[in-house]
């Protein structure tokens, strides 16, 4: 996803960003989230459930194929009609539904109905777990996640409740706009440049660094 000069690019940032404050900035880059795997089966079943009836409306009715090729002439008997209608129906529901889930697997198909809300709340959940496993709301209090997935073009910003009452939604909205416009432009390595000037320099104004302080500047973590 990044380039080894994308790679140093962040890091750099970082560092120059951590200098100037006691807080720290960890970056995160996932190629996709989650597989959504439901999401498939979600069309495919609304697929079976809906175009049925949709076709019945149309006028194309499932006894008709019944009894396609006796012919009404012999008055075939309604019970038979019925049975082989169902049946007809039935088949009719099982291939919309396999033939549904086939095309919505495939990933580009997938990516483009997997509603947006759904990618949202994927990204959220993972970015604030990763946050927890990096311990910083348990240490320095004064730590950021920037969380980016390509594939689903979903940013995340998580910061500590103490650094959000002090810094506001501003500085983290325009770091958010910053790192969207790098990802879908195709360089998300500026996006991610410009997301940690921008917290660097809100933290910077709020936490500054206190004597000597050591930054990390490990880069972006791809997952």
């Amino acid at each position: 996803m990044l380039k080894p000069e994308d790679h140093r690019r962040i890091a750099e940032a970082i560092a120059a960003a951590e200098a100037r404050t006691s807080g720290e900035i960890f970056c995160i880059v996932a190629q996709e989230v989650s597989k959504y795997r439901e999401v498939p089966l979600a069309w495919a079943a609304a697929t079976a459930l809906l175009v049925p009836p949709a076709g019945v409306l149309l006028g194309l009715h499932p006894w008709s194929l019944a009894v396609l090729g006796s012919g009404w002439a012999e008055a075939p008997n309604l019970g038979d009609v019925i049975t082989q209608s169902l049946a007809a129906y039935a088949v009719l529901q099982a291939l919309l539904f396999a033939f549904a889930a086939f095309i919505v697997a495939i990933p580009p198909v997938r990516r483009l109905v997997t509603p947006r809300f759904l990618k949202r709340h994927r990204v959220k959940r993972t970015a604030y777990a990763h946050f927890a496993s990096t311990g910083l709301s348990q240490s320095t209090r004064t730590g950021v996640l920037i969380f980016a997935s390509i594939e689903d073009r979903q940013v995340e910003l998580v910061a500590d409740e103490g650094i959000h009452r002090e810094v506001g939604d501003a500085a983290w909205n325009a770091s958010v706009a910053a790192l969207v416009s790098g990802v879908r432009g195709g360089d998300p390595a500026s996006g991610f440049v410009q997301a940690i000037e921008i917290c660097g320099a809100a933290l910077a104004e709020h936490f500054p660094a206190k004597g000597a302080h050591a930054a990390h500047g490990d880069g972006v973590v791809e997952l």
